[in-house]
């Protein structure tokens, strides 16, 4: 990259902060730790789902058969 060239810059997928993809960016695409941890937190209250049809038909998920086989 030359000097005059300015990097690829994303925005923060959670505050929206402006972030160049740089290396030395260590949360990238999040502008920080904080930020990242937000995201995580909000994937795992499943406040944000990935859309499509269920894999789990309501008949896997009624709690009859275990998750797992001994």
């Amino acid at each position: 990259m030359s000097a005059s060239s300015k990097p690829l810059t994303v925005q923060c997928p959670t505050c929206k902060t402006q972030v160049a993809w740089l290396p030395e960016q260590l949360f990238r695409p999040f502008c920080s730790e904080r930020c990242k941890l937000i995201d995580l937190g909000e994937w795992a209250m499943e406040e944000k789902r990935i859309a499509g049809e269920s894999l789990v038909t309501d008949e896997e998920d009624s709690g009859d058969q275990p998750l797992w086989h001994s």
